[in-house]
């Protein structure tokens, strides 16, 4: 029998400004999935947020794009929303673009991140989201983890790895997928995947066996809704050890800050900031942009739990070995503010484009003279 791992999240609504989910919203949520455990739809659970984003991690034996775990996180993500309506938090529902269920959320405004997997006699997980960012956020990690000698050393120590891993890269703009190997093709990958506005890794395979590794989601907000609403606030799903990156290797890119789109108003470049589940909250210029990182083991279709049945979670960047990064990103965060709205520390104009900048410009088009 084969496990899946889904990750669905959404932006049903936020404490003071977009800054974090309040426990309302968690508990209702934590009631539905706990519901569902116990009519056997789904074996296992965690309801946790990143940021202004409610995120539904579930393990369960239904496989990817399952009509009723889309249900279940889109009924969810409907009663968390009316209760964010009573009490007027912001942004009530932003994510959720269409009003009649269809079978699955993809297309319907929630970020989707599912991985279905054979299990090992060990396999571990990473399960990453992000907040105040778009998927391109995962280009440059994912790189490093699957690509980089320099950061995985499995790559070059670990004969189950030699021959590399492929990559599905999504092109945003025209909707189409490539899929690129490396190492052959590594210099055609950057190429691609180096232009993160457009350009995401949506999922990987090792070469060796084509064992599925790792997924993201890919959902653009601003192209669903044709304006700007909110940043896409990424998932994704990693695997790890036994012939893939150890847990060591995928949290490695992290020790360091780098730069992903989004952050105020989705119109900025800023530092990503790794943080533990209790710093998950956006302030400054409503950042700057998070990243959490939980470490689960699949067990038998479900999540290990302790003796009384808890899922055993790992905080994963609850960590002083991040600390270096986290303050590189408040230092970086400072200098990027020092720019205001100039670029770089603003988007491109193309960037720009489903942001509200266009109805500024609107306002000065006669007023241009040649």
């Amino acid at each position: 029998m084969k496990t899946t791992i889904s990750v669905i999240k959404a932006d049903v609504g936020s404490l003071a400004g977009h800054h974090i989910v309040p426990a309302p919203l968690l508990e209702i949520a934590e009631d539905n999935l706990k519901k569902a455990a116990e009519e056997g739809v789904i074996n296992s659970y965690k309801v946790f947020h990143a940021g202004d984003d409610l995120e539904l991690l579930m393990v369960h034996n239904r496989g990817e794009r399952s009509e009723e775990i889309h249900a279940l996180a889109w009924k969810t993500f409907l009663a968390a929303t009316e209760k964010a309506k009573e009490l007027k938090l912001y942004g009530a529902g932003q994510d959720l673009l269409k009003t009649a269920f269809s079978g699955n959320v993809r297309g319907m405004g929630p970020g989707v991140a599912e991985l279905e997997i054979e299990e090992r006699g060990s396999d571990p997980i990473v399960v990453f989201a992000a907040d105040k960012t778009s998927p391109g956020a995962f280009n440059y990690p994912l790189f490093r983890i699957f690509a980089d000698p320099m950061n995985t050393a499995g790559l070059v120590i670990d004969a189950a790895m030699l021959d590399g891993f492929k990559f599905e890269v999504l092109d945003s703009k025209l909707n189409k997928r490539v899929v690129l190997q490396c190492p052959e093709e590594m210099y055609k990958l950057i190429g691609l995947i180096g232009t993160v506005n457009r350009y995401c890794v949506s999922r990987i395979w090792r070469v060796a066996d084509n064992r599925v590794c790792a997924v993201t989601s890919t959902t653009k907000l601003s192209q669903l809704a044709g304006k700007y609403i909110g940043k896409d606030d990424p998932v994704a799903v990693v695997r790890a050890q036994h012939g893939l990156p150890a847990v060591g290797e995928i949290l490695a890119p992290f020790l360091h800050t780098y730069f992903v789109e989004g952050w105020m108003r989705g119109s900025h470049w800023g530092p990503l900031m790794p943080v533990s589940l209790k710093d998950s909250r956006c302030t400054a210029f409503d950042g700057p942009p998070r990243m959490v990182a939980l470490g689960i083991q699949v067990c038998n279709g479900r999540i290990a739990s302790d003796k009384d049945g808890v899922p055993l979670i790992a905080d994963l960047f609850d960590d002083p070995a991040f600390d270096f990064a986290r303050r590189e990103a408040v230092e970086m965060a400072i200098v990027f503010r020092r720019m205001g709205e100039f670029q770089p520390a603003r988007l491109s104009e193309e960037s720009m484009e489903y942001t509200t900048l266009p109805e500024i410009l609107k306002t000065l088009k006669d007023r241009f003279k040649s």
